[in-house]
């Protein structure tokens, strides 16, 4: 099996404090983070082949940046130096990056200026054989969504598995296109596709029951994710998993998972807790947990397992990525 090759933007996240107080102490929070990353920052930890492929300025920051990453076992020799800033978002600690709150400040970054035909694929994709991205990448403009494309051809041809995360960002999607218009296309060239029954509605058009929060019971929730994975899987015939993940409460948490795949909705334990610490990364963590377990050829009900102990373990570090071993996830499924 080759590496395991994330690609997105790297950001920096800033939490400033909801009272201002960080104006007073000069103190200002911050986390190397981004969806993709935070996937390929538990790859590596977990002892995986992990790489990732971003677009940073040429600068001391950025060498930090890098060199942080390579100490964690990141393969970062993709990268592509170009342009002059990194992207950031503001977000308060415990907060969800779907929250109104979240400002974004990623126009005119590195990344965001990547432009079709200039990424060397064959040569990116040497030694890979799982590539991994999410919809957070052609949200940000039409040139990376066809940079995704691009990439997703290119990974097809090799026989590339793919993974995509429906992360789903209404503050991005602003340079004339919904979501609807640009995710079915990418879609088609998925192994694996993880969302919820939310994003998919939002994203690949899949039906959504207008009462399903009206009626608010687990039961319906899973009939909704079965309902939703067999329609994904029929429109796009290259698509082998279905994952969704549910996730309720506030301040505490309820949550729960499911895969598609083979004509059966496996569904993982229940989690919950009166209060959590940090909501970002945990779908990413999901995520990882879930290539984690495929990579290694888990059973399927025992990579769901996993992926959704390492989601749930995330909600309680303060962090973009997970800072549990795999032996520590794996305690966590035990109840240990």
């Amino acid at each position: 099996m080759g590496k395991i090759l994330s690609f997105g933007e790297l950001l920096l996240r800033i939490c400033p404090d909801t009272d201002g107080n960080w104006l007073k102490e000069n103190s200002l929070p911050f986390y190397v983070g981004g969806a993709e990353l935070n996937v390929a920052t538990a790859l590596a930890l977990w002892d995986l082949p992990s790489a990732y492929l971003t677009a940073l300025p040429e600068n001391m920051l950025s060498e930090q940046i890098l060199n942080y990453l390579q100490a964690k076992k990141v393969d970062t020799s993709a990268v592509i130096f170009q342009g002059n800033r990194i992207g950031t978002y503001y977000l308060p600690k415990g907060k969800d990056l779907k929250n109104a709150g979240v400002i974004y400040d990623r126009n005119y970054s590195a990344f965001a200026e990547l432009q079709p035909k200039t990424i060397d694929w064959d040569a990116v994709f040497n030694d890979v054989s799982w590539f991994h991205f999410s919809a957070i990448c052609p949200a940000i403009n039409q040139n990376l969504a066809d940079v995704c494309e691009e990439a997703l051809k290119a990974a097809s041809a090799k026989n590339i598995f793919i993974s995509l995360d429906l992360n789903y960002r209404a503050k991005l999607w602003k340079y004339g296109k919904n979501p609807i218009e640009i995710m079915p296309n990418l879609a088609q060239y998925c192994d694996l596709i993880m969302g919820n029954i939310w994003a998919a509605n939002q994203m690949l058009g899949t039906d959504l029951d207008e009462n399903v929060q009206e009626i608010d019971t687990k039961e319906n929730y899973l009939n909704h994710a079965k309902k939703t994975s067999e329609a994904i899987i029929k429109a796009y015939s290259k698509c082998k998993y279905v994952a969704n993940t549910f996730r309720f409460g506030e301040p505490g948490i309820e949550y729960y998972t499911t895969v598609f795949t083979d004509g059966k909705l496996e569904v993982s334990q229940e989690y919950s807790a009166a209060k959590i610490v940090d909501k970002v990364g945990s779908g990413d963590c999901f995520m990882a947990g879930l290539i984690y377990g495929l990579y290694k050829k888990m059973p399927v009900k025992e990579a769901l397992e996993f992926a959704t102990a390492a989601a749930y373990g995330k909600l309680f570090i303060e962090s973009d990525a997970t800072t549990m071993s795999a032996d520590e996830v794996i305690k966590t499924i035990k109840n240990e």
